[in-house]
């Protein structure tokens, strides 16, 4: 609301309470979608990194007009739109390292709805129609639209058979009534389901209390529905401000224009995820600041599986040179200052994650820090370096979760044994390629290169290796 960055305090110290709007599962999750729960995982895990317990709710959608009527579409329950879909939404969160605490479902929490709308009709914010839907009255709430600024009841406009029954037009519904056809719930005023916006002030609240610390999704939900959200919780609970921190995650477009089921232009993650990795995707979701706009092109994907490859192959190196090394009991000054380097990019790596989770300036820390590694650390087999780039790397895959496999295999026994395989193949190739058997050593070469082995060939008949696999 403040339009201004603050310093970050929760309502309780070292606890942050964390709400995201989820997905209404009508449809496959697409790559829009990932972004904002791609965004809000790595600003979790940032602040876990920095010591606080975080609490992360992330709701499920499970009854909406947009089930309804795909249901009604295709002749099916709409219970099996829901599962359909859900289950699509959880493989892709698996898929992304994506963890949530916890997950509440709308109709799972239909008492709870309805004793919120009964709260808000009682306290003189909210009032039953003819119909037996029930709205909420927006002239009852100060201050409604200082969140997004965008209310303008002005411009208004709606159809007739609603407005007859509202007090003003742009008053929205808490519960709408039943229409045949349709599935319903009991209620005091009359059968019917739940409104959009109701759901996710009840589910928040049960699981994080009155009062929280950071709401988040796209930036598209600003108006109406986190307006919504707000006017009818700080209603409900004589409090304000209802959450501390409102975050949006910025539009991910395609050549320019928003990605959007209207447009045509939705790129399911289910059909991405086919020909990019997980990890790559991940990382390219995260090398734009959460807030701004993420243009969808191969190119950029292309240079995210590039970014990645050149991560993972530095850790792979520096791990194997670490173990390789010894500590010395002088630094020389090439040393100090490659030393110095690795501490500007670790503080480089923190500075812009504290800044409002600036994944973008992080990301170009460590990939400063890999080129730094690659000419420098590697080749003058700096140890005492080469632990604190290590440990950059690791707080770096804290928050970005793409370096798993490479990191939790450096210095395990699996490990070790895997590189002295690898060494035996590449001297048998070598013999092979003394005895000019090429097509074998070329066969060697690229059946590595399929497990994700790349082999360099140098002048003078040396041969050097590193792992390059995407590892999903």
């Amino acid at each position: 609301m403040g339009q201004r960055l603050e310093v970050f305090e929760p309502l309780e110290p070292g606890i942050v309470r964390m709400y995201v709007c989820g997905p209404t599962v009508y449809d496959y999750t697409h790559l829009g979608h990932a972004r904002t729960y791609v965004a809000f995982d790595a600003i979790k895990r940032y602040l876990a990194l920095r010591g606080y317990s975080v609490i992360h709710v992330q709701n499920i959608t499970d009854i909406d007009d947009k089930i309804i009527d795909r249901a009604r579409r295709e002749g099916r329950d709409w219970r099996e739109i829901v599962d359909t879909y859900s289950r699509d939404y959880f493989e892709m969160l698996q898929k992304l390292k994506i963890s949530v605490h916890i997950h509440p479902r709308v109709t799972d929490h239909i008492k709870e709805i309805i004793e919120f709308i009964q709260g808000l009709i009682d306290k003189g914010y909210a009032y039953v129609a003819p119909s037996g839907s029930v709205y909420f009255d927006v002239d009852a709430f100060p201050g409604y639209g200082e969140l997004s600024g965008r209310f303008h009841p002005e411009e208004w406009r709606q159809e007739e058979d609603v407005l007859r029954e509202k007090k003003h037009p742009y008053d929205f519904a808490l519960w709408k009534a039943w229409k045949p056809g349709e599935p319903y719930w009991e209620a005091p005023w009359g059968r019917g389901r739940p409104g959009w916006h109701i759901e996710c002030s009840v589910m928040s609240s049960k699981y994080l209390g009155e009062q929280f610390d950071i709401h988040g999704g796209g930036q598209d939900l600003v108006f109406p529905h986190h307006e919504n959200e707000r006017a009818q919780s700080e209603a409900f609970f004589g409090k304000k401000p209802w959450v501390r921190y409102w975050l949006h995650t910025g539009y991910l477009t395609i050549r320019g224009e928003k990605m959007s089921k209207s447009l045509g232009n939705i790129i399911p993650f289910r059909e991405a995820s086919k020909k990019w990795s997980p990890s790559v995707l991940r990382l390219w979701l995260l090398s734009a600041h959460y807030r701004t706009q993420l243009d969808f092109s191969e190119g950029a994907l292309e240079q995210a599986e590039a970014n990645l490859r050149r991560l993972r192959g530095a850790v792979s190196d520096l791990a194997r040179m670490l173990r390789e090394a010894e500590p010395r009991g002088r630094l020389s000054d090439k040393e100090l200052k490659a030393l110095g380097e690795v501490v500007d990019a670790y503080y480089g790596f923190h500075e812009a994650m504290s800044d409002d989770f600036n994944t973008a300036r992080a990301l170009a820390a460590v990939l400063k820090l890999t080129r730094i590694t690659n000419s420098t650390l590697i080749p003058g087999e700096y140890y005492t370096a080469g632990l604190l780039a290590l440990r950059v790397y690791e707080e770096f895959n804290t928050v970005f979760a793409v370096l798993d496999d490479v990191l939790q295999g450096a210095g395990a026994p699996a490990a070790e044994m895997t590189e002295k395989l690898v060494e035996i193949i590449v001297s048998v190739r070598q013999e092979l390629r003394k005895r000019r058997l090429f097509d074998l050593a070329d066969s060697i070469r690229s059946e590595l290169a399929r497990l994700g082995i790349r082999l360099y060939d140098h002048p003078g008949g040396k041969t050097t290796w590193r792992i390059e696999r995407m590892g999903d």
